[in-house]
């Protein structure tokens, strides 16, 4: 059998100098490589094919983390431009489409990346529904994936908000007025989100914090800790079961 590219490569001097893992052959090697390893032990050293394939969930898991991805990059380049000020944070958005390189074509890729997002998500959640891979032993996982629709949710509202324009101050008006009502804690979660009685520069810093640093940091830990499940849930028995998410 040929070798291949890598396999060639490995067996060159500055391949065998960067490379220095022994060849695992038996399954018992390819076992003791996988248990040694900090971040490969948290798996199942074997797992069915078609339980990690993509296919097993329409693409749509893929698509959502591509997406994520697409967001992340096109809000580094954007958060460039942009200052979360009530006086300079519309002209900001304005200049961003009329002046700077790519402006318009980044912004435009970040919000329908965004929306794309919200809408592959609840898709795949709707998919893992149908199918009936919440009930147990699968259900942990299950509630991994609404916290992490609820957060997809929160990124898109929160994204809404920083152009500042009429759209967006009488969008955050209406939301921390619904956050209001949520009983015992409504007020302070309310006056929280503001960052003091009222809609103000506070409330505009605070929304652009959560959208660019602690809402997309959650989401990311929820995502290891979904495709964590996954993996392991993956080792169950699913002949004539649901179907995996």
């Amino acid at each position: 059998m040929k070798p291949t590219i890598t396999e060639r490569v490995k067996e060159t001097t500055v391949g065998q100098s960067v490379f220095r893992v022994p060849a695992r052959n038996t399954p018992r090697e390819k076992a003791e490589a996988h248990w040694s390893n900090f971040f490969l032990h948290l798996y199942p050293v074997k797992v069915p094919r078609k339980e990690i394939g993509f296919r097993y969930s329409w693409y749509l898991g893929v698509i959502s983390l591509t997406l994520f991805i697409s967001l992340i990059v096109s809000g580094i380049y954007l958060m460039f431009f942009y200052v979360p000020s009530p006086t300079t944070a519309y002209g900001n958005i304005q200049l961003l489409q009329t002046q700077v390189p790519f402006g318009q074509f980044i912004r435009n890729v970040h919000r329908w990346s965004a929306h794309l997002m919200v809408l592959a998500v609840m898709a795949h959640m709707a998919k893992v529904f149908y199918k009936g891979a919440y009930k147990p032993p699968r259900e942990f996982n299950w509630v991994v994936g609404v916290i992490l629709l609820l957060l997809t949710f929160f990124l898109s509202f929160t994204g809404y908000l920083l152009p500042w324009d009429q759209l967006a101050y009488w969008a955050i008006t209406v939301g921390t007025s619904l956050a209001a009502y949520v009983p015992f804690i409504g007020d302070t979660v309310s006056e929280l989100l503001l960052g003091g009685p009222q809609v103000s520069s506070a409330t505009l810093l605070r929304f652009y914090v959560l959208h660019v640093a602690l809402l997309p940091t959650i989401l990311v830990m929820g995502i290891v800790i979904h495709l964590w499940r996954w993996r392991k849930d993956s080792m169950l028995d699913t002949e004539g079961g649901p179907d995996g998410c």
